[in-house]
């Protein structure tokens, strides 16, 4: 077979006869580790090398190691010390405490000695495998893993188990290998053929006559993957653009609030099983939450819950609760939000548009289609002129710029009046899923807060559905898996 080699291609298979480093064919061949690196992937796509690599240990002497391949080993010197056999009481004098119970301990370990009666009887003078593996070690000063025999790798062990003896380093080493075909084709070059062409050889004319290597367009390329925004916060920034370009202002808030943002000022009843602990997550510390501004909007929201107040409403016929009220919370949706930014309004600053979108938490079971912890997109659009027909376009804008097939059917929430919920339709499941809710504030809502009543229109999306649609996943704890192929693979930014 004909190879169109590039020169370093050629150079490596001139000098690569067996098994080698890349170190020793750069040597050879006098040219840069790295290009022989590049070289060598290429002839590896056309099978002419074989790369394996090898991780392996450097094994070297540590700062005790280095002591006991000079004076020996702590039981090889009580050895040498003892003829026959010794009292404890002999010893002493010659050796600390510590080092009789070192020496003693590995010796009992090696069965090379036997303790009785505080005589110590020497069993086996011979030389232990971790002695031998010192002696070499201290004349070759580094040894590789995969260069142990057995009994040096069973003295590497033995050592190991001792403090600061031996330094283990792991490392990688790469061999070169020819296939047949390689040193075949390595045998037979004569000319290269030129990569590229240079200002000099048009120059020259030196271009005439020479052959160059064609561009081999299925050559296999190791992908690069480029640094990117995880696909729900780069939907995330997407939504946020599409209602910034829809006339929108965003607004945050805390994940932290009191009942009373998220529940009170909604009209919800402070008996209201969504307030129950199996849906909310309330916090132990602190008890009680600062409410900016309460004093303004207290007897208001007490009085519509219990009378109705000036609503026109009758409320809800019990006796409403400060301390109820005052309890801090996780926020179950981000319309706490925006209910606190209806209560900064005055009649002048109408028109207005605001969405916020935020994490939010309820004490749910975990399945395909709910999660404990979730993202929701809140949005109001305050306007003495706005009706129901403008918060269905509003919806269907977002939902078909998101690329989901929606519908829409009534609904109920305590705060809303019409009230509708969007389904988009999921085709794996061959079922409508509910994503959310909307509507019209009531005026029980809208009047303690504003200060007059005037329509407010009132969405609450969860958006890590919408974003699962998007990215067509049908189960939405797929968005947090952190599985890097997939976010690797994924669309970018």
């Amino acid at each position: 077979m004909d190879y169109e080699l590039h020169p370093h291609e050629a150079s490596i298979l001139k000098e690569l006869k067996e098994r080698s480093t890349p170190e020793d064919i750069a040597k050879k061949a006098d040219i840069p580790v790295d290009a022989v690196m590049r070289a060598s992937s290429w002839l590896c796509t056309k099978s002419l090398i074989k790369i394996e690599e090898k991780i392996f240990e450097e094994i070297t002497l540590d700062k005790e190691g280095v002591l006991y391949a000079t004076e020996g080993l702590p039981e090889r010197r009580l050895i040498n010390a003892v003829l026959g056999e010794a009292s404890l009481a002999d010893l002493r004098k010659k050796f600390s405490e510590s080092e009789i119970n070192i020496a003693l301990g590995w010796l009992n370990k090696k069965k090379q000695a036997r303790l009785e009666k505080g005589l110590i009887k020497i069993l086996d003078r011979n030389e232990t495998a971790d002695e031998r593996l010192l002696k070499t070690l201290k004349e070759k000063g580094m040894m590789k893993s995969y260069e142990l025999d057995p009994s040096q790798k069973e003295g590497l062990e033995l050592l190991k188990k001792r403090k600061e003896v031996v330094k283990t380093l792991e490392k990688r080493s790469i061999w070169l290998i020819p296939t047949e075909e390689g040193i075949k084709t390595g045998k037979t070059i004569t000319t290269t053929a030129l990569s590229q062409l240079t200002p000099e050889m048009l120059v020259s004319g030196e271009w005439k006559g020479k052959k160059f290597r064609p561009y081999d367009a299925g050559v296999y390329i190791k992908p690069e993957y480029p640094a990117k925004r995880h696909p729900l916060q780069r939907l995330i920034a997407e939504i946020r653009d599409m209602f910034c370009e829809m006339g929108f202002k965003e607004i945050r808030g805390p994940i932290i609030q009191s009942a009373f943002w998220n529940f009170d000022a909604l009209f919800q009843p402070q008996d209201h099983p969504a307030r129950d602990m199996h849906d909310t997550f309330y916090l132990k510390t602190p008890k009680r939450i600062d409410i900016p501004d309460y004093d303004k909007y207290k007897k208001n929201v007490k009085e519509t819950h219990e009378n109705g107040w000036t609503t026109g409403s009758t409320g809800w016929g019990y006796k409403w609760s400060e301390e109820v009220a005052r309890k801090p919370i996780l926020r179950t949706h981000t319309t706490a939000v925006t209910c606190r930014y209806l209560s900064t309004l005055k009649r002048q600053d109408l028109p207005a548009k605001v969405f916020c979108i935020g994490k939010t938490f309820r004490n749910e079971a975990v399945d395909y289609k709910h999660l404990p912890e979730f993202y929701q997109v809140e949005g109001i659009v305050v306007d003495e002129n706005a009706n129901f027909r403008n918060l269905l376009g509003i919806l269907k804008e977002f939902y078909d710029r998101m690329g989901c097939k929606v519908r829409f059917r009534p609904g109920y929430f305590p705060y809303t009046e019409m009230s509708v919920e969007p389904e988009v339709f999921l085709e794996e499941k061959n079922a409508w899923v509910e994503l959310g809710g909307a509507g019209i504030f009531r005026p029980e809502v809208v009047k303690p807060l504003l200060g007059f009543d005037c329509p407010v229109l009132a969405w609450g999306l969860g958006l890590d559905r919408v974003v699962a649609l998007n990215l067509g996943l049908n189960d939405i704890r797929n968005l947090y898996i952190g599985d890097l192929s997939s976010l690797r693979e994924g669309k970018s930014v």
